[in-house]
């Protein structure tokens, strides 16, 4: 027999029964019935009880034993009676009786619990992770993001795709986040950066002639963490077609993205493959409020600006007569709803920074509160049928600059669904962003930057920048969007150097800019680039949505905590001074105040 085990703890069925077998595991967890000792011994691919009695050498060593100890048991497979089967565990109908057993590691007290899923401070947790992973619901997440990871690949590889790789130490790039950077001890003075994304050696390699490229790619940005955004470094899945437009990207991408929601659903329904809905961004941020809509969300907004041009309202008549706009959230249902639900809706947006949230109530056909009032019963029944609105739906008005008012009216879309359990959890809708523009206005520096992927293609090319007022220009731009998630980001990119130039200099960077800035790329597209373009899909947050997480660190093995630390390995920490004396660097104590 095998020295540690002849079956895992996952395998063993009622057909086993009145084998000898040898289990080694985990003590999970220890139950004893006066006499009797029941053992839930566990490994990765399961749980298998283990019984022992006073007959049974092995009682004392269990019984002496801490939770999580590691342990090897000689064994007789034995039938649950039929009471106590539980159909719950694959190994539910038998349990071995432990004839003996053998300690191959001792627990101390543990820090934190690992059966049960109850909650724990993250700093325990992450101070702690090999514990952590020991958690059933954090091990399956763990599982989960492999296979989809290998799903993917199966994927691409039947699209067509192959899979290459990218340096991982390359050149400083000014556009996007802060970067990662590495000093260079054979160059002293001089620093590599970690990737922020493979985009300019992706776009390479179809000037190489590869044609489909794919690959799951590490990218390090130095940004603050979020929810959907974990410090320091991120996985996506990394492609690039030639000889393609963005309709033959999506047409390519829905299978796979699709289909790997599909795979790991678990009766949950998904999008069908080839219906994905592409919405123009100006409709999304229009009926929305969020280029990342939740489409799971039935509530749509509406510009009901001209509504209020002439009324009785004399707050919204000045914010229209300003050039401002008003938007209406519609709150379905809400007649049984009191005053204080709306009031705290208000309140709600006021801590959220804005300077309020007008509503108006409906009830039985009556309407109630004072827009209503001012405005006028009649005119404000006719807003209602021409919105297709109920005699016991309510709404909310979000009023300002056009930018302002899509943010609160996106943000109270949101919390109207959520305070109303109008949201189907169980469902997967994906949609495309399509149309995004080339460029924005930046107020806090007075100039036209871009607003999306500075390597894009401008629609229109070169006669748009030449011709078009740059802010009313689209790019051939794209994102992929789930359940109010960005999960994908892509364009067809704009490989003509003149054009290259031309949409740089709109921006207030030179042709020698350019050449010293993205010089290889700028170098490549002169000696015949095919057209091409692409996407990335960022793997932890599509295994995030499959998981039903509320944050990464739940599908990630040894993430950092919110202060981008490794609470586990002690990272960062400081060089050694022979370290920094390779390098050439002296670090520079920042000044307090």
């Amino acid at each position: 027999m095998h020295l540690y085990r002849s079956h895992t703890c996952g395998a063993l069925t009622r057909g086993d029964v009145g084998q000898t077998v040898r289990l080694s595991g985990w003590v999970h967890r220890k139950r004893d019935h006066g006499g009797v000792l029941f053992v839930d011994l566990r490994d990765h691919y399961g749980m298998t009880q283990i019984v022992a009695d006073a007959d049974s050498p092995a009682l004392p060593i269990l019984e002496a034993l801490r939770v999580e100890s590691v342990v090897t048991i000689d064994g007789e497979v034995k039938a649950r009676s039929e009471g106590t089967i539980n159909a719950n565990l694959p190994t539910g109908e038998i349990e071995v009786f432990a004839r003996g057993a053998t300690v191959l590691s001792a627990a101390e007290e543990l820090p934190m619990p690992v059966a049960g899923e109850q909650e724990y401070p993250e700093d325990i947790r992450l101070r702690y992770r090999f514990l952590d992973l020991r958690r059933e619901t954090l091990h399956a997440n763990i599982v989960t993001r492999t296979k989809v990871i290998s799903d993917m690949r199966r994927r691409m590889e039947g699209a067509g795709f192959t899979e290459y790789s990218t340096p991982i130490l390359t050149a400083s790039s000014p556009e996007g986040a802060r970067d990662f950077l590495v000093p260079s001890r054979i160059h002293p003075g001089k620093f590599y950066a970690l990737p922020q994304a493979p985009q300019q050696y992706k776009q390479l390699l179809m000037v190489a002639g590869f044609d489909r490229y794919f690959q799951i790619a590490p990218c390090f940005r130095d940004e603050d963490p979020r929810a959907d955004r974990l410090p320091g470094e991120f996985y996506q899945l990394d492609l690039e077609m030639s000889f393609v437009t963005q309709e033959e990207v999506w047409e390519t991408m829905e299978p796979v993205i699709g289909g790997v929601f599909e795979a790991f659903a678990g009766g949950r329904s998904v999008t069908p493959t080839g219906s994905f809905p592409r919405i123009p961004y100006a409709e999304a941020m229009l009926k929305y409020g969020s280029d990342k809509p939740d489409l799971r969300n039935p509530i749509i907004i509406s510009d009901v600006s001209e509504e209020f041009t002439q009324s009785g309202f004399g707050l919204f008549e000045k914010i229209v007569g300003t050039g401002g706009v008003v938007r209406l959230i519609p709150a379905p249902g809400t007649a049984d709803k009191s005053r204080k639900f709306f009031d705290d809706m208000n309140d709600w947006a006021r801590s959220e920074g804005h300077a309020g949230l007008g509503y108006v109530t409906r009830k039985g056909g009556e309407f109630g509160g004072p827009i209503a009032k001012n405005h006028g019963a009649d005119k404000m029944a006719a807003l209602f049928d021409k919105l297709g609105l109920g005699p016991d739906d309510g709404c909310f008005f979000a009023a300002g600059k056009a930018e302002q008012a899509a943010k609160l009216a996106g943000a109270a879309r949101t919390r109207v669904a959520d305070q109303l359990g109008l949201i189907d959890k169980d469902r997967f809708e994906l949609c495309w962003i399509v149309d995004f523009p080339f460029y924005e206005w930046d107020e806090d520096n007075k100039k036209v930057e871009f607003s999306h992927n500075p390597f894009s293609m401008p629609q229109g090319g070169i006669e748009a920048l030449n011709t078009q007022d740059p802010l009313t220009i689209n790019a051939f731009q794209y994102d992929l969007v789930c359940n109010g998630f960005e999960i994908a980001s892509g364009s067809i990119r704009n490989q003509s150097p003149e054009t290259m130039v031309k949409a740089f200099e709109i921006v207030g960077l030179s042709k020698a800019d350019v050449e010293e800035r993205f010089g290889g790329l700028y170098r490549a597209f002169q000696y015949g680039a095919p057209p091409h373009g692409g996407m990335a899909a960022g793997v932890d947050r599509i295994v995030m949505l499959i998981c039903g997480a509320q944050n990464l660190r739940e599908i990630t093995l040894f993430p950092m905590n919110q202060r981008a630390e490794d609470l586990l390995m002690g990272a960062p920490s400081p060089a050694a001074l022979k370290q920094l004396r390779e390098l050439n660097i002296r670090v520079v104590e920042q000044t307090k105040g």
